[in-house]
């Protein structure tokens, strides 16, 4: 990273085998319980999917990039015009854990780069934290979390 750009890189341990932590990623029947609601497909290498969110109204084009089984997942999506490209990276920790990292590439250093940063930062965070409820636990942390940003009617 250059001073030029801004990047987010965030991270977590999960309990589960890097195996069960990438199936939960590029199954979209596994992540509709805690980030997407539906997905025109499975994430594979070269394929060009629409993400459905449950909260808000809105199709999120992906396009999938290179894909190392239960180990690297990457794809880039658009942000408000700006193709971004994510790397999900799956790293075996002891027995049964994996550190999972985020990482998402780049905007310019500029105001509308640092409003950029501070909102995807706070959003992978999110899908972190969701990944390893849902994984640890069964439960869906998303579910009516964002019901204060619906219009109402």
């Amino acid at each position: 990273m250059s001073n030029q750009t801004l990047e987010i890189k965030t991270g977590i341990q999960i309990q589960k085998p890097p195996h069960e932590v990438f199936e939960a990623i590029v199954d979209p029947k596994k992540m509709s319980n805690y980030f997407i609601s539906e997905s025109t497909g499975r994430m594979e290498e070269g394929k060009e999917l629409v993400w459905k969110f449950p909260e808000f109204e809105m199709k999120v084009p992906v396009r999938v990039g290179k894909i190392e089984k239960d180990q690297y997942i990457s794809y880039h999506w658009d942000d408000n015009g700006h193709e971004q490209l994510v790397e999900i990276t799956l790293l075996a920790k002891g027995n049964n854990d994996t550190h999972v990292t985020v990482t998402e590439k780049s905007r310019e250093n500029d105001e509308a780069g640092i409003k950029w940063l501070k909102g995807n930062t706070e959003g992978w965070a999110n899908f972190l934290a969701c990944l390893k409820a849902w994984l640890e636990y069964g439960i869906n942390l998303r579910k009516g979390a964002f019901d204060f940003a619906k219009p109402t009617t």
